[in-house]
């Protein structure tokens, strides 16, 4: 049984520690991926292409939560993939809750970083979204990407993605209350689960009884 090697991309801020509660079976060779510093007036699309140079495996899985989940998307335009999985993440960028659609065009969201910064009740909210915040103390170490230029970037390179076709292939797996992206602005086909923007901790449970077979079927 051939072995599969599984690429793991956290959401905006987080570190890899967000999926310490993923356990697959052996077959499943789980990396990590953890965001690299940008570059100045990055194009996403340049960020991810040196994104996968940290994939070094032959037609491996990537998984992304969030805006890893954008991140993803745009790896597999540059190398060949077995299969897309998103979780809590939008498949293109109609599916962008209406206030980021809005700041594309106001600019509103480069307000937002030195915020955030200052604040980390604010940047945990829209990490791991609403129904986190009680356990603040539990979700800081899950935050590790604080520094200002990659916030801005990555605010401004989500709220800024252009794709509006998006591989048919790709799985996407949403919390039923997820209050960062509502389950009311996506598109089918997506697998709707318990949880909320954080599921990927919350409902650990179901994705190592479900993603197995998710990989695996063609």
């Amino acid at each position: 049984m051939n072995e599969i090697d599984v690429y793991c991309m956290p959401g905006m801020a987080a570190s890899p520690k967000i999926f310490e509660f993923i356990n697959l079976p052996k077959r499943f060779k789980i990396h990590l991926l953890s965001w690299i510093p940008p570059l100045a007036d990055e194009m996403l699309s340049s960020y991810a292409k040196r994104m996968c140079e940290r994939v070094t495996s032959i037609n491996p899985v990537l998984i992304g939560v969030s805006f890893g989940g954008v991140l993803v998307q745009e790896m597999a335009k540059h190398i060949k993939v077995q299969k897309v999985i998103i979780i809590s993440s939008v498949k293109n960028k109609e599916e962008l809750p209406l206030p980021m659609k809005m700041a594309r065009s106001t600019n509103a969201h480069k307000l937002l970083p030195t915020q955030w910064i200052h604040n980390l009740d604010s940047l945990v909210l829209f990490a791991f979204g609403k129904g986190i915040k009680k356990r603040l103390e539990l979700y800081q170490k899950y935050l590790s990407e604080r520094n200002p230029e990659y916030l801005n970037w990555s605010i401004n390179a989500l709220v800024n993605w252009n794709q509006v076709e998006c591989d048919k292939s790709v799985v996407h797996i949403h919390g039923e209350k997820d209050t960062v992206f509502p389950i009311k602005y996506l598109s089918d086909p997506f697998i709707q689960i318990k949880g909320g923007h954080a599921a990927i901790m919350t409902q650990a449970q179901w994705f190592n009884s479900e993603l197995p077979d998710i990989i695996l079927k063609n």
